[in-house]
């Protein structure tokens, strides 16, 4: 917040594997993300991460932490950042918005395309220039070797550099 407004929001879906994470590690994990989003502007800067998850504002102190815990933890020291107890009922701006309903994502029932008239004829047109023998280069097309001269089913020994 900047002179008490929100300057900036940001939210991300849950992978398949973070769907098992302890609420603990969920927690941690927005913050991870939020200083990773923010770090050009947070990098050097004394700041301070408000969570309404009291055992975050400790995890500094704790002695026996997991991996992925001690590999975030790593990320949060490159950073001078505090970690603020904020209860999530005084919290009600976040609160009410992360209960708001989604609604589902729209989704195309008809698909409409009005083709020229002379849009087949353009086509046509197009093609019949393309299988042209000036038009056809030597190349190698998706692995294949093939000579495209005159005779293009004659299968080449080596590949062109």
């Amino acid at each position: 917040m900047q002179r008490e407004k929100v300057i900036s929001y940001a939210s991300r879906q849950l992978k398949i594997h973070e769907k098992n994470y302890t609420t603990h590690d969920l927690e941690l994990r927005a913050v991870v993300f939020a200083l990773k989003i923010w770090r050009h502007y947070l990098y050097g800067t004394k700041c301070t991460v408000f969570t309404d998850h009291k055992s975050l504002q400790h995890i500094l102190d704790q002695k026996e932490l997991n991996m992925r815990q001690r590999r975030w933890l790593e990320l949060l020291s490159d950073y001078d950042c505090e970690i603020r107890y904020h209860p999530g009922k005084a919290n009600v701006v976040a609160d009410a918005l992360s209960r708001k309903e989604r609604e589902p994502p729209l989704r195309v029932q008809a698909l409409v395309m009005t083709i020229g008239l002379n849009l087949p004829r353009k086509i046509l047109n197009a093609q019949t220039e393309a299988i042209k023998l000036e038009n056809i280069k030597e190349e190698d097309v998706g692995g294949m070797l093939v000579e495209n001269s005159r005779d293009p089913k004659k299968v080449r020994k080596e590949k062109l550099e």
